[in-house]
């Protein structure tokens, strides 16, 4: 089955961090592989986003830098459909001052909404600042793309 929708780092981090809904991540990206593929978009803030958690778990768990590149490098290769931001960005200030949420996350909503697509995120807190928006914004432990609990 094949579920289009926008991920956000939240998400993206858990390919390659053991993490809380980590098995739920790697089910989700593997739709990638599938005939046919999911399609996953992604703002392109994403991988600067991935880039960051990747170097926190480096600098304050001790996370080897090598794995962070070889992670890295893995993530960009994957067939993400990256969507400039630039044309997001009044959007995203707009969602993230209804909602008190930040730029960086509203910028994933406006996304989702600019596609029609639900927002698949693994930030809870985000899921419930929008409950009863007109935005999309689904829990990946309930993600139907992203397999059994």
């Amino acid at each position: 089955m094949s579920l289009d929708c926008v991920v956000d780092a939240s998400v993206g981090a858990k390919l390659f961090l053991v993490e809380p809904l980590s098995e739920r991540a790697d089910a989700l990206f593997a739709g990638l592989a599938e005939d046919p593929p999911c399609r996953l978009y992604v703002p392109d803030l994403f991988f600067v986003e991935c880039a960051n958690i990747l170097c926190k778990y480096v600098q304050r768990h001790g996370y080897p830098a090598e794995n962070a590149y070889r992670d890295m490098a893995d993530l960009v290769r994957l067939p993400l459909r990256s969507v400039p931001a630039v044309g997001l960005a009044a959007e995203a200030l707009a969602l993230a001052v209804a909602h008190r949420i930040t730029a960086y996350d509203a910028l994933y909503v406006a996304l989702s909404r600019h596609l029609s697509l639900p927002l698949v995120t693994a930030d809870a807190s985000l899921v419930r600042r929008l409950i009863g928006s007109s935005s999309d914004v689904r829990w990946l432990a309930e993600w139907p793309g992203s397999g059994p609990l």
